[in-house]
């Protein structure tokens, strides 16, 4: 059964079928060969989207494309400007402090891509930038928006391994997040003293530098918002999804007077579009995952794990590995909701913290979604750039290698992922 699961989900993909729904074809398949009653396909796909903590999803598209409707991508790039845009490739340093600050809001790589990352890359081709450096600087920097919180796939996560802290794991995303940004700048930085690329010749005054913090506070207070408010217990995080909606509405309505009431239907059609493709993947996997677990696969990879002795760094490197190969292939969410309630358990049982865990997990699959020749953030950002994908991926390479190297950090210390959630009182 799990050889015809196998078998049928790669021949699927290798057609072009959608991976959720080769996902669920596999299942099916499998279900019919086994002799399996159908029914309980449907009933596992529900069952795998029916929970509570899944409905902090939408919420959370809903006040990223509130945002963005709100003049935001617009405001926070004044305001990363005035700080970085007058270093070596100054523009290049504005797009990566844009989308991080931007990646706080929106918890997908997809949104930062298509919506601030679609306006870097024109500018950045406007001052003299070559446009395959500007897509790849884009995709590279936006793979931060499911690290940082708050993230849909931290959510994914706790739902597929319910024994990791919520709250702690989106916090264990922060300083992650903030070094791939580190790297992502170390990177930009070589390559623009190598290619001359120049910062602004502008030079502000006092009183801009003032205006455009002041334009940017009531955006940047929203990530604050809705991590203060979930570490200090006023509410949950399906609860903060909700109150990040209304403060993205009252943002966008009264505070920058640019998000028009006409604007809503098109924002609201586009948010139940991106939480009809998240959940339908999630509710695929689930009865994929349902098939995997009916064959035992868990427990004879773990038992076939436990047997080789493994010493925990040894296991992280080998998950690495798994993870990285896997994420080039399937997107970050059927893979969470796959392999982690496979692979967590034992990583726990070796004494591998549950929050470092979860981060490299993470930034492996989201790793994969900017790994030729599949990454689907290669292809969007292509298409956003009007770059062919090929010249994109030749000016990738040196942010993948810096990405892996942030990679190895994160296995080799704990303390980067769990050490701030452990300073909050989260393990």
């Amino acid at each position: 059964m799990v050889t015809v699961l196998f078998v049928a989900c790669i021949a699927l993909l290798a057609f072009g079928v959608p991976v959720a729904f080769a996902l669920g074809g596999a299942t099916l398949v499998a279900m019919i060969f086994q002799g399996v009653p159908l029914v309980a396909l449907p009933k596992y796909l529900f069952s795998g989207i029916d929970l509570f903590a899944l409905e902090a999803v939408p919420f959370f598209i809903l006040a990223a494309e509130l945002m963005t409707g709100g003049e935001l991508s617009a405001v926070l790039l004044r305001f990363a400007s005035q700080f970085v845009g007058r270093f070596r490739g100054g523009m290049g340093h504005t797009n990566i402090l844009t989308l991080t600050f931007f990646s706080g809001i929106s918890g997908s790589a997809l949104a930062d891509a298509a919506g601030p990352g679609a306006i870097m890359i024109r500018m950045m081709r406007e001052d003299g930038y070559a446009p395959a450096y500007a897509a790849a600087l884009t995709s590279a920097t936006s793979i931060l928006g499911p690290i940082i919180p708050p993230s849909i796939s931290v959510i994914i996560y706790a739902l597929a391994y319910p024994d990791v802290n919520l709250v702690g794991l989106f916090i264990a995303g922060v300083v992650p997040g903030v070094l791939i940004a580190i790297a992502m700048g170390a990177i930009n930085h070589v390559i623009s003293v190598r290619r001359n690329y120049r910062g602004a010749v502008q030079a502000l005054r006092w009183n801009d530098y003032v205006r455009n913090t002041w334009r940017a506070l009531p955006a940047l207070v929203l990530p604050t918002l809705i991590l203060g408010g979930i570490a200090s217990g006023a509410f949950t995080p399906t609860e903060a999804s909700v109150v990040a909606v209304f403060y993205a509405l009252f943002a966008g309505r009264v505070l920058y007077r640019t998000l028009e009431w006409r604007m809503l239907p098109s924002i609201l059609a586009r948010s139940a579009l991106m939480t009809a493709s998240v959940l339908i993947i999630v509710g695929m996997s689930a009865a994929f995952a349902w098939v995997l677990t009916v064959s035992r696969i868990p427990q004879h990879l773990t038992e076939w794990i436990v047997g080789m002795h493994l010493a925990p760094l040894a296991f992280l490197f080998a998950v690495n590995v798994l993870l990285l190969i896997f994420g080039i292939f399937i997107e970050p969410l059927p893979g969470i909701v796959v392999l982690v309630p496979i692979l967590a358990p034992i990583a726990h049982a070796l004494g591998i913290d549950d929050l470092q865990f979860g981060i490299i997990v993470i930034v492996n699959l989201t790793m994969g979604m900017i790994t030729p020749p599949v990454g689907g953030l290669l292809f969007v950002t292509s298409i956003v750039a009007r770059v062919p994908l090929a010249a994109l991926v030749r000016e990738l390479w040196p942010f993948l290698w810096a990405q892996l190297v942030v990679l190895a950090l994160l296995t080799l210390f704990p303390v980067l992922s769990s050490g701030l959630p452990n300073l909050f009182g989260y393990r």
